[in-house]
């Protein structure tokens, strides 16, 4: 198995608050809750929360599937996630969050961290609703509340009913402290990753502030480069090619590599999933700052073979045909259908 990498981030989004810049590797080796790890030959004693050296692992207690072991166990009935592996197609998830008490406000958000409304969080029930079907491996999100918020409540609504689950990695007593020392249990878990790279664009000076009275006071053209210009910064802030810079850096090397073999939510904002969306669709500038995202509807793609395609927002109707053209998704849903009865 390919070891993946997932960077370990402060539990507060900043990217220098943390002393190291720790990656930690997620390999195959079985541990029980003593600290030990089995190879073939032997058991050999493992500190599992000193920081990763050469020729070492940390391994993180999280359900990772492959081709010999699935994130989720249904005993007799076998494992739901095979189908991925067999046809080599995996799904990756884009969604934006639900509505936040800002957004409701018309305030520049930013990474001000603000929770979801009554609104959202329904916005965020129905979203889980539509991807119910749609297998998931692991989920990324931001390291702002409103991106978790709506992560927690559109996983508990999947029909698999495993339960997510946040990963602590920022400190060696975080890691200690939050594993799951049950193999059966960790079987039944949908790891959650926090990473700040995904947070929303950070608007500076602009952020607390209402969108249309800001407008009156520095003219409607000006603030439309603030907000829709490519590469033009607001006051203190980041332009939209900044937040392009560390949002596709992010998935490029600790996301991309893992739809190998996992089927990947990433729950985010509308900055950086453009971003993101940008890089997939291949988009042009132009193109990217016209794109908008509505909050809490998932934007399904699949990946075969390096490729990217995208299949849609799972809403209504359209959900019939992004089955219809996938058949490990059809797959997956026959087997849900059979377990379910």
């Amino acid at each position: 198995m390919v070891a993946r990498f997932l960077q370990a981030n402060c539990i507060c989004g900043h990217p220098n608050a943390c002393t190291s810049n720790e990656r930690l590797q997620i390999s195959s080796v079985r541990l029980n809750c003593n600290g030990y790890r089995r190879n073939k030959t032997s058991w050999r004693k493992v500190n599992l929360f000193n920081r990763w050296v050469k020729k070492h692992t940390i391994p993180l207690l999280v359900c990772c599937s492959s081709a010999s072991a699935s994130p989720v166990s249904y005993g007799s009935k076998g494992s739901l996630h095979d189908t991925h592996t067999a046809k080599g197609e995996s799904v990756l998830i884009l969604m934006r969050h639900g509505e936040s008490m800002w957004n409701e406000k018309n305030l520049f958000t930013g990474c001000v961290d603000v929770p979801l409304t009554e609104k959202g969080v329904e916005e965020a029930i129905e979203a889980g609703k539509r991807i119910s079907n749609v297998p998931i491996d692991i989920v990324y999100t931001s390291a702002l509340i409103r991106s978790q918020m709506t992560a927690m409540l559109s996983l508990i609504q999947h029909r698999c009913k495993t339960v997510p689950t946040f990963l602590h990695n920022e400190t060696e007593e975080a890691r200690m402290w939050s594993q799951i020392c049950s193999e059966d249990t960790t079987k039944q878990t949908i790891p959650i990753i926090k990473a700040w790279q995904l947070n929303e664009r950070m608007y500076g000076n602009l952020q607390g502030f209402n969108k249309q009275q800001t407008a009156e006071k520095y003219g409607k053209e000006q603030v439309h480069k603030w907000r829709r210009s490519y590469d033009v910064r607001p006051p203190n802030g980041e332009s939209l090619e900044m937040c392009l810079g560390r949002a596709v850096s992010y998935f490029k090397e600790q996301i991309e590599p893992l739809l190998d073999k996992q089927h990947v939510m990433v729950v985010a904002h509308a900055n950086s999933l453009r971003s993101i969306i940008m890089y997939l669709d291949s988009l042009t500038s132009d193109e990217v700052i016209n794109l908008e995202l509505s909050t809490g509807v998932p934007m399904l793609y699949t990946y075969k073979t390096g490729k990217f395609i995208r299949r849609g927002s799972l809403a209504g109707s359209t959900e019939a045909g992004v089955y219809a053209h996938t058949e490990s998704l059809a797959l997956y849903r026959q087997r849900l259908d059979k377990i379910s009865h």
